[in-house]
């Protein structure tokens, strides 16, 4: 399916919210303005853009819901319309996209775009490599952790694309808005790869230290240790 991207997207301004290509994001559609916008994209090519709410510019005077100028546009793989004029979508992120500016908030956020293209960054073998040891790390995580999906882990191993990897492993795995923020700032994919390896490998020892601090205390009684 060929997808032209237009100049201009319609946009919505999230905090905590940092979305991939490649990723497949549940939306809840409740605002009047929101509703209006989705009334428009379904009638007319199902895309619009979702951007992080960029903390840092809360204090830029003259600008409602300060956006991350780097976002990703995503087409809508399902609606559902509720009775009460709410909605449920399922949004497929399909490429970052670089802000160039608001043309409007009314009667929604309107952005203007630039498409932003990835680089490999090393060759196809190095990639190659740095995804099998991205998963092997994201596999340790989870089995010390005890926590986070496993069948996200398992749907991964299906993911040979490197770059399709890493994003969907960042989306759905890593918590840290800012850092994941910084992923997707990241255009050079063998860099990615390696800073989330880094963070993982990180988000491992901090595991390993903590069950060594505890002991054989439980979780509830880490504190009388």
């Amino acid at each position: 399916m060929e997808i032209t991207l237009p100049d201009e997207v319609p946009a919505m301004t999230l905090p905590n919210v940092v979305f991939f290509p490649q990723a497949l994001l549940p939306l809840h559609i409740f605002e009047p303005r929101y509703r209006a916008m989705l009334r428009d994209v379904l009638a007319t090519n199902r895309l619009f853009a979702v951007a992080g709410l960029d903390p840092r510019r809360l204090d830029e005077p003259g600008l409602f819901e300060p956006p991350h100028r780097i976002a990703s546009v995503g087409i809508i793989r399902a609606c559902q319309k509720n009775d009460n004029g709410t909605s449920n979508l399922l949004l497929q992120g399909l490429c970052r996209v670089a802000i160039t500016h608001i043309v409007t908030d009314e009667p929604y956020r309107r952005i203007r775009v630039r498409a932003l293209t990835s680089q490999l960054g090393a060759t196809d073998q190095a990639n190659h490599l740095l995804r099998l040891d991205l998963a092997r790390l994201l596999a340790l995580k989870l089995k010390l952790a005890h926590t986070g999906s496993a069948e996200m882990t398992s749907f991964l191993k299906t993911v040979e694309d490197p770059e399709a990897f890493v994003d969907i492993a960042a989306f759905s795995l890593c918590e840290n808005a800012r850092f994941k923020q910084k992923l997707l700032e990241t255009l050079d994919v063998h860099r990615r790869l390696r800073l989330l390896c880094d963070q993982v490998r990180d988000e491992i020892a901090a595991i390993r230290l903590r069950r060594k601090l505890q002991g054989r205390l439980p979780d509830e009684n880490i504190a009388d240790n």
